[in-house]
């Protein structure tokens, strides 16, 4: 055996002469073809050398004096090596049979004393450490070159299974590690390996110490484990299958086209919809274990990582492409689905206009209109077309009011639902409080010649920038082209003054919003000089004025800050008495005729009421009002109950069935399913 492997092995025994020329001889030629490679491994090869070999002592009994190296070079070398003392016993096994050596990765310097019985060495410090060793056998059944393969040392990592009987030591020593990899990959699951494979070794205090290091680390990740991490491996598995299938080097090999495909079907199939680890079946680690051995396979054909980066890239741009092509298909879709009347909705004021045609005119009238303009009561503006919804506001705002009778509701619609309108609440009362309903068409004064916004809303131009579906998912504000901002009653909000002159506060509310405790606080309220109380949504960046308002039209720069906070419309605190003092109905009317073309915003009444209440709004609690259950699926269940009112802003209402079912029994418990008109017309919760 040569120098060169004994200076992996310190069980071997010492080299001989004879040897000791043939490793010099060797150690000559790899250094004139691999320089970097010998220079690596020299100090293990000269700690050999400097021992003294077995034929010294009988020469030196025979001349009658010690025994002593064969040159002045050996000597030179010994005497630099620290002298050990006499053989130590080992401290696991009690034996003397150890012998001190310099091998591995140590330097002349820190020798070691290694135990031939139990195979591990003792370092300077008295730690027992592993050794990693190779024994005449690796090379008795031709697994190794000697002067080839011995400056790759096989380095063994504790508690890795390996099968001596599968593995091939003539192949590369990459394709001994990625066996490794591959065999070590999951050591997280139950592995099915022969326990005779396994190799284990004597723990030592730091070994049971760095051990009970990783069980506490383990308890710990137990507890932020993910529950989907599983499925993400699957999914992270199906897009590497993918990117080498589109390689060359592996689309050339039939077989593994077929494997892929095959283990690509068997992947999805697995996964289905599942979106945690305790929805995948029982088989899915079997087939995650079967597709990380073929994704071994091919990438040991294809090592060009710069291929598999390109085709990487190629697929992420073509994902990204056709995400935002459904982007723009689900906002289009929800926009048809929001603007759609389901048809219970279509039935019920059909039925109830037909019902309240055929009473009587005496039982036609509502109870208690001397309150209606009794300043002293809380008065609410309700204007919708909506008849369930309208009456959800009008339900839960009694149901939760302290003194009912003291609430009066101003409620103004459209006439093709003014009759149904009247019916509901003629059939259903709400309670002690007054109630009103008016027909948008008795406010004669509110016509085209007083007001600018019905000169644009009945323009040819606004009604196709309205309606033009066929454009509607090119446009990057598509979210706001809905129809409903078209109703002239989304602009009575303005003109609240004009509709009640003799009232001095009144709270507007619209109809998508559910009122869960009283709401006579608000009148208590000092606006400090304001017209409007509202809540401001300053924690969210597209509620700035920036994203309502065009700064980059000057009049908008010049008087208005893009940063500034926005508010929201929906539950206003109105004081009628400084609108009319300070005249901002004309304030409004004024904008309006600058936006005649559009250009200052686009649509919706929001931006308008920024502009005309700018520095009159006065900002109130948070808790008041709260915003987004119908876009905002991550609203807690604390906020909500803690809030006086919650408002479906958005698209997803709660009367729709695009609307999320989370937050739909806030809204549907104020609505009695039993009423006859509601099971006429088949409308369910």
């Amino acid at each position: 055996m040569l120098v060169a492997d004994l200076a992996h092995d310190p069980s071997a025994p010492l080299p001989s002469a004879a040897t000791r020329r043939e490793s010099l001889r060797l150690l000559a030629a790899l250094c004139a073809t691999h320089p970097g490679a010998a220079a690596k491994h020299i100090p293990r090869i000269v700690a050999h050398l400097a021992a003294p070999c077995p034929e010294a002592p009988s020469m030196a009994a025979a001349a009658g004096g010690p025994a002593r190296p064969g040159s002045m070079a050996d000597r030179a070398r010994l005497a630099k090596i620290p002298q050990l003392k006499p053989a130590l016993k080992c401290p696991r096994c009690n034996s003397t049979n150890t012998k001190s050596c310099c091998f591995d990765n140590y330097s002349l310097s820190q020798p070691r004393y290694f135990c031939k019985t139990c195979h591990r060495y003792r370092a300077r410090s008295g730690t027992l450490r592993n050794v990693s060793c190779r024994t005449r056998s690796d090379f008795d059944h031709g697994g190794l070159n000697p002067v080839q393969d011995w400056a790759k040392p096989l380095k063994e990592q504790i508690g890795v299974v390996h099968s001596h009987n599968k593995i091939n030591f003539r192949g590369s020593f990459a394709a001994f590690k990625a066996k490794e990899l591959s065999l070590g990959k999951h050591v997280g699951h139950k592995s099915r390996a022969n326990k005779s494979e396994i190799r284990a070794y004597p723990k030592s205090p730091k070994v049971v110490q760095e051990n009970s290091t990783d069980v506490a680390n383990n308890k710990i990740n137990k507890n932020t484990v993910m529950p989907d991490g599983r499925v993400r491996l699957l999914r992270d598995q199906l897009i590497r299958a993918k990117v080498y299938l589109g390689i060359g080097a592996i689309r050339s090999n039939s077989h593994y086209v077929r494997e892929l495909r095959a283990r690509i079907k068997d992947i999805q199939r697995t996964l289905g919809d599942a979106t945690k680890d305790s929805e995948l079946p029982k088989n899915a680690y079997e087939k995650l274990k079967a597709m990380e051995q073929l994704l071994a396979k091919c990438k040991q054909i294809q090592e060009n990582s710069a291929i598999v980066i390109r085709k990487l890239r190629a697929m992420l741009h073509l994902a990204e492409e056709q995400l935002r092509v459904h982007k723009k298909q689900t906002t289009f879709l929800t926009q048809l689905a929001a603007k759609a009347l389901p048809k219970g909705l279509h039935c019920l004021p059909l039925r109830l206009s037909s019902e309240y045609f055929s009473l009587e005119p005496s039982k036609q009238q509502f109870p208690n209109q001397e309150k209606l303009d009794d300043p002293k009561l809380y008065h609410y503006a309700l204007f919708s077309d909506n008849l369930l919804a309208a009456a959800v506001v009008v339900n839960s705002t009694v149901v939760n009011a302290k003194n009912p009778a003291d609430h009066v509701f101003h409620v103004v619609t459209d006439r093709l639902n003014y009759a149904a309108m009247r019916m509901w609440f003629l059939a259903n009362p709400p309670g002690e409080a007054t109630i009103e309903v008016q027909n948008i068409e008795e406010l004669t004064w509110f016509n085209a010649s007083y007001s600018p916004v019905l000169n644009q809303l009945g323009s040819q131009s606004m009604v196709g920038y309205y309606f033009r579906v066929h454009r509607a998912n090119s446009d990057a504000n598509m979210k706001y082209r809905n129809p409903k901002y078209f109703s002239v009653l989304n602009h009575l909000r303005f003109y609240i003054p004009e509709i009640y002159p003799n009232l001095n506060k009144v709270v507007f509310l619209d109809d998508d919003v559910v009122a869960q405790k009283d709401l006579a606080g608000l009148w208590n309220i000092n606006l400090n000089g304001k017209v409007n109380g509202a809540v401001e949504t300053c924690g969210e960046n597209f509620h700035r004025f920036d994203r309502y308002l065009n700064f980059s039209n000057p009049i908008i720069a010049k008087n208005f800050d893009p940063r500034a906070c926005g508010w929201a419309y929906g539950m206003n605190v109105f004081n009628l008495a400084e609108w009319r003092r300070q005249n901002i109905t004309e304030v409004y009317h004024s904008w309006q005729k600058l936006n005649h073309d559009r250009l200052l915003w686009k649509l919706g009444t929001l931006p308008p009421g920024l502009i005309t209440f700018w520095n009159q709004t006065f900002p109130l609690d948070k808790s008041w009002h709260l915003l987004g259950l119908g876009y905002n699926p991550h609203i807690s269940n604390k906020d909500i109950e803690k809030a006086a009112v919650i408002h479906y802003s958005g698209n997803m209402k709660p009367w729709l069935e695009i609307g999320f079912p989370k937050y739909r029994n806030y809204w549907s418990k104020y609505v009695n399913y039993d009423q006859v008109f509601l099971r006429e017309c088949n409308i369910n919760p």
